[in-house]
């Protein structure tokens, strides 16, 4: 539990004790130092002016959408980038007032921000301290040098360090890493080291990337330059298997095939995403959804963001009955939860169970109290049997 601290009226005023069953919100900060060579999230390197129309282009946006959920039960926000911590101080602050004014969030909210260790100094946390922040997301990839400096990343593994150690100084202990496997000329033993390290540290949340190299990036390009490899499947499963062994042992829970906490510490906002929830989604290129059958994307540009006069431009897509279920199908099953069969309609769990035959045969899926389960076999393997269940 963090300290007593002082926030101010304008922020801590938004925290009540109400019911919370409904959507969470993310909140998409397009803003980068420089660009990491594996992401494909949004984000520009744009200055100081176009930081500050993107807050004033923000506020414009809570005011006209935070009607599309109950504005006054929300129970988990989480601003993502892009690296918000990138932010000025001025404007992180000018932002939450703005969601202060806009939104009304539980008393036990989960208010997530993602820093990057390098941009985590005094002034920062004293900032949060001004805030309802009670959770923090740290990107640290991995705890080598030459692979930090490979990935372009700014920080070294002692920053990624040092940046937990200050948080938890402040008093801030729901702390959250990630980590990559599966990178170009990482050896098991390198894995093996960042795994340990992050174990070590005691962090209550763990989320663990197998590398993927997706078109438009700068590691997609290396690729086809014949500058990288990917690992080997053979090397990525012994990396992965490791992780798995290594959290059990330390009462570690894996309760989303990337995800692990220590009990009582699931990622609340991003477990929304895999029950199907309903969330809204705030900033160019971010996502929402009605918990129904309609998501929407705002467009990647931060020039039509911040000169939208009214609604930012986007996309809607309503899905269809057999959509709905191949996305539940998805996300269901890469839960320890598993997939409920009862949520599925008659004609949805016939196909289910017939595709589902043969994995349940061979223990890559199991069936417990009529809810499918991936075996820990099973997730070795989760893309075919997730695809093999779909329509």
């Amino acid at each position: 539990m963090l300290p007593q601290m002082y926030i101010p009226v304008s922020t801590k005023s938004f925290i009540r004790n109400v019911v919370t069953n409904t959507g969470g919100i993310y909140i998409h900060v397009p803003f980068c130092q420089k660009r990491c060579i594996y992401c494909d999230f949004y984000s520009t390197t744009y200055g100081l002016e176009w930081k500050r129309l993107y807050v004033s282009a923000l506020k414009r946006e809570m005011q006209l959408r935070r009607l599309e959920i109950d504005p006054s039960r929300v129970p988990s926000l989480y601003i993502g980038g892009g690296t918000p911590s990138q932010l000025p101080v001025s404007l992180l602050l000018e932002m939450f007032q703005a969601i202060g004014g806009c939104f009304t969030f539980a008393e036990d909210a989960e208010i997530t921000i993602e820093v990057n260790p390098d941009d985590v100094t005094q002034s920062l946390i004293d900032a949060l301290y001004q805030t309802p922040v009670n959770r923090i997301s740290m990107g640290v990839q991995t705890f080598s040098d030459s692979l930090l400096r490979l990935l372009n990343r700014r920080h070294t593994s002692s920053q990624a360090l040092e940046a937990v150690q200050l948080f938890r100084r402040a008093g801030y202990e729901n702390i959250s890493i990630d980590l990559i496997y599966g990178l170009p000329n990482q050896s098991l033993e390198s894995w093996k080291h960042d795994v340990d390290v992050a174990v070590n540290l005691g962090v209550p949340h763990l989320s663990a990337y197998a590398l993927s190299y997706e078109e438009g990036t700068a590691l997609h390009k290396m690729q086809e330059e014949g500058l990288v490899e990917e690992a080997p499947d053979e090397l990525s499963w012994q990396m992965y298997g490791y992780l798995t062994d290594k959290t059990a042992a330390a009462g570690i829970e894996h309760y989303e095939i990337s995800n692990f906490a220590f009990p009582g510490k699931r990622a609340r906002h991003n477990s929304s995403y895999w029950d199907g929830s309903p969330y809204l989604g705030l900033g160019p290129g971010a996502h929402s959804y009605d918990g129904n059958h309609v998501r929407r994307s705002n467009n990647t540009s931060l020039k039509e963001y911040v000169q939208a006069t009214a609604d930012v431009p986007h996309q809607t897509e309503t899905l269809t009955p057999q959509e709905r279920y191949d996305e539940t199908v998805m996300t269901r099953l890469r839960t320890v939860s598993g997939l409920p069969l009862d949520i599925l309609t008659d004609e949805q769990r016939s196909h289910c169970l017939q595709m589902a035959e043969q994995h349940l045969l061979n223990g890559n899926l199991v069936r417990e109290d009529n809810v499918l389960r991936l075996s820990r076999k099973g997730i070795f393997v989760s893309n075919s049997v997730i695809s093999d269940l779909m329509y």
